[in-house]
């Protein structure tokens, strides 16, 4: 992939944001499009978990919630997240529901920084109104349908992000500028805390 000549960002970000990048939050909030740039301005791997749960079956998400459910696609994307987190140095653009599980939640805490992208639910249907591969909005009302989803999940991406950012309407390249400054903001009150809790501080017994 063609490594991005954006002048804002410098070639020492891949050191100072180590570890996992996980991206949560609802389908449409920008999750694939954040995360392809993100891994490539930081020289991480980019991870779809939908596309990597698509290549394994051999079939589309629809085809897999139509002769399983969503029971069991929720099952093998689970499965998926459980060994694509024991990778390194990755961006992973998880599916909009993959926090339901509460397992899934503290697996994705435990396994990288945690960005919820928040966006409206208006947002959220202009960016999905023509995709005929989201089989939850195959509905005769998906705006109605969105909202309840939001509803359900939003407490759920809150309980799990690090991060919390709006991913409305702003160009994907001034977000992820955003969200590295975030990042790096995180990244060095990390750092303070440990300094702080250092051995060499003698500690109670």
């Amino acid at each position: 992939m063609q490594r991005s000549k954006t002048p804002t960002t410098r070639n020492s970000d891949a050191e100072l944001i180590p570890g996992n990048i996980i991206l949560i939050g609802m389908m449409g909030a920008g999750k694939t499009t954040v995360g392809k740039l993100l891994a490539n301005l930081v020289g991480k791997t980019f991870i779809d978990v939908d596309h990597e749960i698509q290549q394994r079956t051999g079939v589309g998400i629809p085809v897999i919630f139509e002769i399983e459910g969503e029971a069991g696609f929720r099952k093998r994307e689970s499965e998926v997240l459980r060994e694509v987190v024991q990778q390194q140095n990755i961006v992973l653009a998880t599916g909009g529901g993959a926090i339901l599980h509460p397992d899934n939640r503290t697996l994705l805490r435990q396994h990288g920084t945690v960005i919820y992208l928040c966006a409206p639910v208006s947002e959220l249907r202009r960016r999905t109104h023509q995709d005929k591969n989201r089989p939850l909005l195959q509905t005769g009302n998906a705006h109605a349908k969105l909202a309840r989803l939001f509803a359900q999940r939003d407490p759920l991406y809150r309980e799990t992000a690090h991060i919390i950012m709006d991913s409305g309407k702003q160009s994907a390249r001034a977000f992820v500028q955003k969200l590295l400054q975030r990042l790096h903001q995180l990244n060095q009150e990390s750092t303070g805390a440990e300094l702080k809790s250092h051995p060499s501080v003698k500690q109670p017994e």
